[in-house]
This record gives structure tokens, sequence and C-alpha cells, in this order.
């Protein structure tokens, strides 16, 4: 590589995105690559090795991290390496997280403290570590991927939307935070999406799960633009999802919890009652 190589790379923008591997991150991933970012792109699974490798064909640097942010240590292994390249980050994205289905009496205790790690803990984790040197640079844009279950109690998946009405609250609260610092933060809130979700989330036999997705390209546009555009959130992808987060607003948890029910109820549950 030669020395004018070197320097073009270098004021390349740098971007961190966390769950790259598939789905909504991946596509993230690459869209930052398609607008001129170079990458450090986390996934806990090999994938984020051949997902790198595809990212790579748009001409920027790519690094891959293979660790689980489920633990204390994977967020640090990731941490570290974003500070040994040495270069000012321009974009953190925090986009990895798992979802837990069922009756919350009979889902797996280990499983949803997992959850709670990754979807929250290792975000909490990671956003200390980046945002001192964000503040100290007066620069920095942060994108964290909600969601509209953030928006209403989630009967049958009620430790992952309590997450995401989390990730919603912090997003929100640090946005207030730093608006005066040259920092932007951003939440994402996509709908019902075409990824692995919901067959991992052990959601396969919901109305959510058998119904209408969003395509996770669009869905990862709707986020980059906002991020970009400076807006404190989206709700990505179908008109519906907005109609869903607007009536979410208005009307009571109790009512919301409800209507919810309906789409995540599992079959076997259905069919008890």
């Amino acid at each position: 590589m030669t020395k004018n190589t070197r320097e073009e790379k270098d004021t390349r923008p740098l971007a961190v995105i966390t769950g790259a591997s598939s789905g909504i991150g991946y596509e993230l991933a690459n869209v930052f690559a398609e607008n001129g970012f170079d990458l450090i792109v986390n996934a806990e699974d090999r994938g984020i090795v051949d997902a790198a490798h595809a990212f790579r064909r748009h001409g920027g640097l790519v690094e891959a991290v293979q660790a689980d942010l489920a633990t204390f240590e994977g967020v640090e292994k990731l941490y570290t390496h974003i500070v040994s390249l040495g270069r000012p980050l321009d974009s953190l994205v925090l986009n990895a997280g798992v979802g837990v289905g069922g009756e919350f009496a009979e889902t797996e205790l280990q499983d949803e403290l997992r959850l709670i790690r990754l979807n929250i803990v290792s975000l909490v984790h990671l956003t200390k570590r980046i945002l001192p040197d964000f503040i100290a640079r007066e620069s920095g844009r942060i994108l964290f991927t909600s969601s509209i279950a953030a928006e209403m109690p989630g009967p049958y998946y009620a430790v992952y939307a309590a997450s995401k009405a989390f990730v919603q609250s912090f997003s929100e609260a640090l946005r207030e935070e730093v608006k005066d610092k040259g920092i932007v933060v951003t939440a994402l809130q996509p709908g019902a999406t075409d990824t692995n979700f919901f067959a991992r989330a052990n959601m396969l036999d919901t109305k959510a799960g058998q119904g209408r997705k969003d395509e996770p390209a669009q869905v990862a546009k709707d986020g980059f633009d906002a991020l970009m555009a400076g807006k404190d959130h989206v709700v990505a992808g179908s008109m519906m999802n907005k109609v869903q987060a607007g009536m979410a607003k208005i009307i009571s948890e109790k009512r919301g919890a409800k209507i919810s029910a309906k789409q995540t109820k599992p079959a076997s549950v259905r069919n008890r009652n």
C-alpha cells in the first residue's frame, strides 16, 4: 500500500457495527460501507468473517472482531480493538441483540439473563467506553437499534420488549445530555423484519412470526439516513409500523399489552385457551 493510499484510508470515517453477521446489522454495515466508511464489525459467530469479506467489496478497510458481547470480556475485547487502530471513531452502531419468546414462567432463566446482558448491559458498557472520547472531540454519532416493541408492553416476549423500552429511554436521555456537545444520538425502531430473529426467539408459531415483514436493507437505510440527518429516532420500514408506534402513544399500556399479545402469543397457548 502506498503512502497516499494509506493517508486516503485514514481520512475515511470509521464506524463500529455490532451484530453485523446477519439481518439488520449486516445491512447496516453494508450501507455504511457503501457510503464511504471504514468498518469494525462484530458478532459472536464465525459468520462475521464472511460478512467482513463481503463488505470489503466497497473498497474500505474492514476489521472483523468475533466476540460475545453478552460477556464483560467480549465487550472489552471489542473496545480494545477499536482503540488499537489509533483512529477517531465517527459512528458507533449498537445493534447486537436477541429475543426470547414464550410464556415468561416457562422460558429458561439463563436465556432471559443472557438477553439482558446482550441487549442492555453490553450497550451501556460499550457506550460508557466510547462516549467520553466523543465528548472530548465534540464529534460522534451513536445509533441504537431499538424497536417499535419499545412503545408498549410485550406479552410472550416480555423481557425482550422491556429491554427495548430501556434502549429507547436510554437513547432519548443520552441525546438530551449530549445535544450541545456535537454528538448525534438516534434510535432505530424497526417492526417485524425478515431476519432470523423469530426463529432464534422461538416465535415462528406466532402471528408476528408468520406475518408480513420488512426488508432488512430498507430498515438499515432508514436508520443510516436518520443518523446522518441528526434525527432523534426513526420508525423504520412499513407505514404499518408508524401507525402502530403512533397508536401506542395514545392508548393505555393495558390496552397495548392486549393488542401486542394477539401478535406474540404462541400457537400452543392459543390452542390451550
